[in-house]
């Protein structure tokens, strides 16, 4: 491609903005088949391992609440005993 000293444009313009809204039309032609590989591919999976690790956090805070009542009843009540944090994590 050759330039217009004085002007710095290219010298064939038509065939620069040709190719440019070519360019234009490839991008989004690619853009539209990553849309539907995201849409086909992607989220399903992305929902299928989001519900795993919900369920799986849902198990382990029914364990804490188990935990935490057990600790209530058996020390008659939150405020009757407090022990260390080295204590609590044993």
């Amino acid at each position: 491609m050759t330039f217009d000293p004085k002007s710095g444009e290219p010298k064939n313009s038509a065939g620069w903005e040709e190719r440019l809204h070519e360019a234009g039309q490839k991008i989004e032609e690619d853009l539209r088949r990553v849309i539907v590989y995201i849409n086909d591919e992607v989220v399903p999976e992305v929902r299928r391992n989001s519900s795993a690790a919900l369920r799986a956090a849902a198990e382990q805070m029914e364990k804490l609440a188990q935990r935490m009542e057990e600790r209530t009843r058996g020390s008659g009540g939150p405020s009757a005993h407090h022990a260390p944090k080295d204590e609590e994590q044993r």
